[in-house]
């Protein structure tokens, strides 16, 4: 009986040291293949295996990561986070984001390998590289422009689109209401005509299905739900959580891009194209390298690419710009004077009024500045060993650039936590452009939809307010800070849309 005992001891006595064994072995096995190399960027403790994915604030990753620079780097710039078992460096503020984007913006160039968006759209145009990324760029800034991008043409869309939403705003009778869903519907029709050759009604119940899923799949993408998928992909596709509701709403704008699909290829007119689609499937016809990315795969996942670049951030912009111009009435009221003196109320407003209206354009700035609409940018990946800041960045390392930090750098604005649109305007009142002013990035990477967003910024938010004045229900404080996915939206508010 004793020796039994003994023996059992013995036995379980073997089975904890072998366990205990095991989880040394893999610590200092862990801690061998991460081992950081000479001069790399500095960064909070980090535990095996998990890396930093618990010890971070997933509400606003972007502050969190300003705030632990400062502390991690001794300039501030340079840090070093462990996202499970992958490393990523975090770079913050103007110099440094410059440094990386403009200075060395061809060994930043290309996009990391992601596991989440090859499980939802490999390809496209923003997670593509070399020479495909480069030929799909150019094909979307061309055709675009040939379909009225930067041109007479767009503009007239735009202020016809423009009616709609103020009919539809005319509609609430004096009511208090939700404007972020007219916003998504106006924003995104400039999109579809671009890309599909038509607008949506704005009851449309498959365009309203699409927009719903788009808006949430954006959201979910800067989640920590997607987070934890880039980091344990074989894991997290086992299991339940919200990125299943990312792909299954990925899946959906799908079945939407591929009705429209399906009829463009019925209608096909290769003489006559009529929008992006028709002259991609154009050019799949004609290209014989399958390399090129001229598929119809490639083609849902640009369209997918388009349409989240040309609806979530501007929508959002227009949103916060609603937000703070109801905040400061005094702000308001002086955008409004400008819009009488310059245009009055008789006509629609133009592109070419923007340079005469130098107030209400430090004012479009500034809601893209205050409102941080992308505060982290798309992470990069070193094509090259090099140095930032001073530190050893190895060939193969991501990047990630903070543009929140860029945009509220004390040392590059005045009051970076106020909203000024005097940031924007010199003494005499004229506009004046600042070089840390990156909401839409920067480098060879730059948001190719830029020049559409500030069309449409320009031309719905004058006409708006041109027609209506703007407030919002009696006693309540709107939300300042909103919520980070993709992109930081504000939360649910409603307004009154007062005919002037």
């Amino acid at each position: 009986m004793i020796f039994t005992d003994t023996l059992a001891l013995l036995t379980c006595l073997d089975v904890k040291g072998f366990l205990l064994f095991l989880v040394v072995f893999l610590v200092v096995m862990d801690y061998l293949k991460n081992k950081n190399p000479p001069n790399y960027p500095p960064g909070p403790f980090a535990l095996p295996f998990l890396g930093n994915i618990f010890n971070r604030d997933s509400r606003q990753p972007h502050i969190y990561f300003t705030k632990v620079n400062k502390h991690s780097s001794p300039d501030g710039v340079l840090m070093l986070v462990d996202i499970g078992e992958n490393k990523m460096v975090f770079i913050t503020g103007y110099k440094m984001v410059k440094e990386a984007l403009v200075n060395q913006a061809e060994n930043f160039v290309d996009r990391p390998y992601s596991p989440l968006a090859m499980r939802i759209y490999s390809g496209g145009l923003f997670v593509s590289n070399g020479e495909m990324w480069k030929k799909h760029r150019r094909f979307a800034l061309s055709t675009l422009r040939n379909f009225g991008l930067g041109r007479k043409t767009l503009e007239v869309a735009i202020c016809e689109e423009s009616c709609f939403l103020q009919d539809e705003m005319d509609r609430q009778k004096g009511e208090a209401f939700d404007p972020a869903a007219l916003f998504n519907n106006a924003v995104s029709n400039i999109i579809c005509q671009l890309v599909f050759g038509q607008r949506f009604d704005y009851a449309d119940h498959n365009f309203q299905l699409m927009l719903k899923y788009l808006s949430e799949a954006v959201y979910l993408e800067g989640s920590v739900w997607a987070q934890l998928y880039e980091a344990f992909p074989a894991i997290m596709k086992h299991l339940p959580g919200s990125h299943n509701t990312l792909f299954s709403n990925y899946k959906a704008i799908y079945k939407f891009i591929g009705k429209n699909l399906a009829k463009h290829k019925e209608e096909l007119d290769p003489s006559n194209p009529r929008d992006y689609m028709d002259c991609f499937l154009i050019e799949k016809e004609n290209s014989h390298n399958p390399s090129e990315g001229f598929t119809e795969e490639n083609l849902f996942r640009c369209t997918l690419d388009l349409f989240a670049a040309g609806t979530e951030t501007t929508t959002t912009a227009l949103r916060w710009g609603f937000i703070y111009l109801i905040k400061y009435p005094q702000i308001q009221d002086k955008v409004q004077a400008e819009i009488d003196k310059v245009i009055g109320s008789s006509r629609q407003p133009c592109m070419a009024d923007r340079p005469n209206m130098p107030y209400t354009d430090a004012v479009i700035h500034e809601i893209l500045r205050k409102g941080d609409i992308v505060p982290l940018n798309g992470p990069r990946v070193a094509k090259n060993d090099t140095t930032l800041g001073g530190y050893f960045i190895p060939k193969g390392t991501v990047l990630m650039p903070i543009l929140h930090s860029v945009l509220f750098d004390e040392n590059e604005w005045e009051t970076p936590h106020s909203f000024n649109p005097g940031h924007f305007l010199d003494n005499e009142g004229r506009f004046v452009r600042r070089d840390a002013f990156l909401p839409f990035s920067a480098g060879k990477r730059v948001c190719l939809g830029e020049q559409l967003a500030w069309m449409e910024l320009f031309l719905f938010f004058v006409s708006l307010f041109q027609k209506f004045r703007f407030s919002t229900v009696e006693g309540v404080q709107l939300d300042m800070e909103g919520f980070v996915g993709t992109t930081r939206v504000p939360c649910p508010f409603k307004i009154y849309a007062k005919e002037r």
